[in-house]
């Protein structure tokens, strides 16, 4: 029997189980905590078994309202190989349908996710996935950033009179004005907040760039942007050091760089390496 989740820690409890890689099972409560707090408006659902075996969330894209997401479905180890994993899948197509999408896509639904997709390394849910008739659409990368070393040693920015505050209200509308909702979404998840923050560079009181980190997860960073005429100032490199120095007074040892881009400026600023691989697959209802 699927049921609709009344009881978040419960789904917390079932995710510290059932996600096998450690990156993941110790944010267990914060993904579930995230994604039970999306963007207004957003539509989506939270099923789980009634056995407390399993469970999966979904939601229909803000961007497009055909499009349907399964951000995260998880089923114990001790109950798998019963059909569990397939039943919730299952259910959620159906619930998406309902919703009116024509596709379906196993991953994240921006601005608020947990992962781009599947994690190549969950042999299990490929094989499901494969098994339910989805097929890789796109392939997502993250990058690791060793916080031992990445956040020291951060330069001054090149251009005089810059200087790099804690972020304010306000920059959430700048950043609304350049690269969209999306990350303004991100950078007012990530202001005031604890195990996340945003930092960004200004001169004679023009907001030059920014970075966040902790938005969706405590140990992830991003997003980041430098306003198109500040390019070359060398700004990105001081924020993105203060941001991840931060992480590392909180305890965290690395950092991932979520569904990154550019990768060349990340290996070159702090030998970051490519690690974490996704494959996004896809469904026509």
């Amino acid at each position: 029997m699927i049921v609709e989740l009344e009881d978040v820690a419960g789904a917390s409890a079932i995710c510290a189980e059932a996600l096998d890689l450690p990156e993941d099972a110790g944010e267990a409560a914060a993904i579930v905590e995230r994604l039970s707090r999306p963007p207004a408006g957003r539509r989506g659902f939270r099923l789980t078994t009634g056995d407390g075996a399993g469970v999966v969330f979904g939601s229909i894209s803000d961007k497009d309202p055909k499009l349907g997401h399964v951000e995260l479905l998880a089923v114990r180890p001790g109950h798998r190989r019963r059909g569990i994993g397939r039943a919730l899948l299952v259910a959620a197509e159906q619930r998406l349908a309902g919703l009116g999408a024509e596709q379906v896509r196993l991953g994240g639904n921006p601005p608020c996710y947990a992962w781009p997709g599947i994690d190549v390394r969950y042999t299990p849910a490929i094989c499901l996935a494969l098994r339910a008739g989805y097929q890789v659409g796109a392939t997502a990368s993250n990058m690791t950033a060793d916080l031992r070393t990445a956040g020291q040693g951060a330069e001054p920015v090149t251009a005089a009179g810059v200087k790099v505050l804690p972020a304010g209200v306000d920059t959430t509308e700048w950043v609304r004005g350049i690269w969209g909702d999306g990350w303004a979404w991100e950078v007012g998840q990530s202001i005031g907040r604890a195990g996340a923050g945003c930092y960004v560079a200004v001169r004679d009181g023009e907001i030059l760039g920014f970075a966040a980190y902790g938005a969706n997860r405590p140990s992830w960073f991003g997003p980041m942007g430098t306003a198109p005429a500040a390019e070359g100032l060398g700004v990105g490199r001081v924020l993105l050091r203060r941001c991840l120095a931060d992480q590392h007074a909180a305890g965290l040892e690395t950092a991932q760089i979520g569904w990154v881009g550019p990768i060349g400026f990340y290996s070159k600023t702090i030998a970051a390496r490519i690690e974490r691989i996704f494959w996004i697959y896809t469904k026509s209802l």
